[in-house]
């Protein structure tokens, strides 16, 4: 039997068991890390105003997104670098996905094909992009997903100029030999440049596109006939202009602290969101600060359609590999499980907004 009963615990252990430069990597924010700590601390900020006398005898956590039947409303967010948590890497998380019942988004930054990903799924896998300088580099990856199997895009929006991330700087963060991004092997980027600070803000900086533009979201529409979602919305406008400019769907979050500092918690922008894609058919992720299943839950209740995460997932990785990985996940919808039960509901339809209620001051 496990001894380990919380995401906190998995933090402490992977922290005693990755290197100091991978787990500052891996939990790092932006600047201060305002943003970082306001994305966990915004939960406790909201109360669940539960209903009792109500037979929840029967309950389920399936959702459809994107397309797919999966059964928790828990997807895991795209990470980089996983094989710098285990050995297998990529390949231990799509296997915990697929045991788990749900969506894996494959990061551009993966230090395992996407092919070979694909190929170890038993689930679905959509693909997270990133927009080079070099746009046959983007279409290539396209067309490398698209030919693996992966069923939906994500598009990272909020990348275009990398951020000041403190900790890897002072640890000259860099990836070590043996281990690549092996996406971009066939582009000739597969490797971070000399650097005396963190070779990965040098290699953003050489090769993502800081040119990107709504009539880009077209262009990349125009490209695939997958579904194409847009990631690090946290305005209701830019998440209507996402909608008008062909997007199935966004993930209303800001890269989990890691990009502009004191942007705001995502949970607290959530219902501007909602309230924009009102009427679209567009659907919603979120991620951001996820530690516990009434963090779900209260997601959920305010608008979205699922949520996503990244860290956890990595702690998992880091202190048992793919089991590890489904530890967290079997954690997370247990605690939501008996959330949703205790607050009188069965089913992730019957979330609703009047469940929420700011607290108190």
């Amino acid at each position: 039997m496990s001894s380990i009963f919380s995401l906190e615990q998995y933090r402490e252990k992977a922290c005693k068991q990755l290197p100091k430069m991978v787990y500052d990597y891996y939990a790092g924010g932006a600047s201060d890390e305002i943003t970082l700590r306001n994305n966990d601390r915004a939960y406790d900020r909201l109360a669940i105003r539960y209903h009792v006398m109500q037979d929840v005898e029967d309950r389920s956590l399936s959702i459809s997104i994107g397309g797919e039947r999966i059964d928790c409303p828990i997807l895991i967010a795209p990470t980089a670098f996983h094989r710098l948590a285990s050995e297998q890497g990529e390949l231990d998380t799509v296997r915990a996905a697929g045991n788990a019942g749900t969506v894996m988004i494959l990061s551009t930054l993966a230090t395992t094909a996407v092919e070979d990903v694909v190929a170890a799924a038993s689930g679905p896998v959509w693909f997270q992009l990133y927009v080079y300088r070099d746009r046959q580099a983007t279409r290539d990856l396209v067309r490398r997903a698209e030919a693996a199997g992966c069923s939906a895009l994500v598009l990272t929006a909020d990348a275009q100029v990398w951020s000041v991330r403190e900790r890897d700087e002072r640890n000259g963060f860099t990836l070590p030999e043996g281990i690549s991004m092996q996406n971009l092997e066939a582009s000739g980027k597969p490797t971070f440049p000399e650097t005396e600070g963190s070779g990965l803000g040098a290699y953003v900086e050489q090769n993502f596109d800081r040119s990107l533009k709504w009539s880009d979201l077209d262009w990349l529409a125009g490209l695939t006939d997958l579904p194409v979602w847009i990631k690090g919305v946290v305005r209701g406008d830019d998440a209507r202009r996402a909608a008008e400019h062909g997007a199935d769907g966004v993930i209303v979050s800001n890269h989990g602290g890691r990009q502009l500092d004191t942007s705001p918690a995502t949970i607290t922008v959530l219902p501007e969101i909602v309230q924009a894609l009102e009427g679209t058919g567009t659907e919603i992720l979120m991620d951001g600060g996820i530690r516990r299943g009434t963090d779900v839950l209260k997601a959920l209740a305010l608008g979205a359609d699922g949520v996503c995460i990244g860290r956890p997932i990595l702690w998992g990785l880091a202190a048992n590999g793919q089991a590890g990985v489904e530890d967290v996940l079997r954690i997370l919808a247990n605690e939501l499980d008996v959330a949703m039960g205790l607050s009188g509901v069965t089913s992730v339809d019957d979330l609703t907004p009047d469940l929420i209620a700011p607290v108190a001051e």
